[in-house]
């Protein structure tokens, strides 16, 4: 099981009231982020787990590609220093909290510089060896769903409670195109969330449409660029209007499979806390004892 773990502490601060720790911090993601461990480890019994990190959200590689890539979401940038992610301070103080609490666990917490949690994700799922749940509430992930290799998407899009599971079926029914057809789908409607323009007048139906007939994004290209191939006159000028975007957006859109990662007993569920005394001291502090406790008891049981 691989987490989009922000994704998740993202849902838990906006989706659950206030809860105030001991000194008034509130720490409504970190037991919210320790109540969907533990009910996700008991619906599902993963034998690893990995709770996949953002160590860089949004990669120098991507904006030189396309510097519109998550723009809207940085923080009044200053010259020479690092982006910034956007996030409400009363979550920014609870995500090292988080970090802590998963680490005395003993779960493990996997990122790589210069790769955003998807990359993790991507690599991690690929040539994994055993079946691989995702849980995410990522669209962009359904590209890795594969139901030859056991990869499914736990799409969390209406609630953890309330998740989907995201098959090879599910993709082809909800939006007309294969799960290896969604990144170029994804690509060519845009994701105003990450700042993905997309393909000017080309929204999910055309964009459906479109991969069907030429099969992918250089078969669409080729099509527009072939004046006696059948493309409409509409669409053929779109696509052209678009052919910058088009030369760097896949590149962007699609998730890195290949970085150095650790795998194997790296990434096993422990049976019990790593170190129940930093734990304890963690649970104290910050007035998570009904949630630790629940979860404890998932995993030994």
């Amino acid at each position: 099981m691989l987490l989009d773990t922000a994704s998740m502490y993202f849902r838990a601060f906006f989706g659950s009231p206030e809860i105030l720790a001991p000194d008034g911090t509130n720490v409504n993601a970190v037991r919210g982020m320790v109540g969907y461990l533990a009910y996700l480890v008991e619906q599902y019994r993963p034998t690893h787990l990995a709770c996949c990190w953002d160590e860089d959200w949004r990669p120098a590689w991507r904006v030189d590609l396309l510097p519109s890539y998550k723009a809207h979401r940085v923080v009044v940038p200053v010259a020479g220093a690092p982006d910034i992610e956007e996030v409400p301070d009363p979550l920014e103080v609870q995500v090292p909290i988080i970090r802590e609490v998963l680490e005395a666990f003993g779960i493990a917490v996997v990122g790589a510089a210069g790769y955003e949690a998807d990359d993790v994700i991507g690599t991690l799922a690929t040539g994994a060896g055993q079946p691989v749940d995702v849980v995410t509430g990522d669209r962009d992930l359904f590209q890795l769903v594969d139901d030859d290799a056991g990869v499914r998407i736990l799409y969390i899009g209406k609630g953890v409670g309330k998740h989907e599971q995201v098959t090879e079926s599910w993709v082809e029914q909800k939006y007309g195109v294969s799960a290896r057809q969604y990144a170029d789908f994804a690509t060519l409607r845009g994701d105003a969330s990450d700042g993905l323009p997309g393909v000017k007048g080309v929204g999910e139906k055309t964009a459906a449409t479109l991969l069907e007939r030429f099969g992918d994004i250089d078969g669409i290209v080729a099509a527009a660029a072939d004046p006696d191939s059948d493309l409409a006159p509409g669409p053929r000028l779109k696509i052209k209007d678009a052919a910058d975007y088009l030369a760097v957006a896949p590149t962007v859109v699609a998730v890195a499979r290949d970085i150095d990662l650790p795998r194997g007993d790296a990434l096993a569920l422990p049976a019990a806390p790593a170190d129940p005394d930093a734990l304890a001291v963690l649970t104290e502090r910050w007035g998570l004892t009904t949630s630790v406790e629940r979860l404890t008891g998932i995993l030994a049981g």
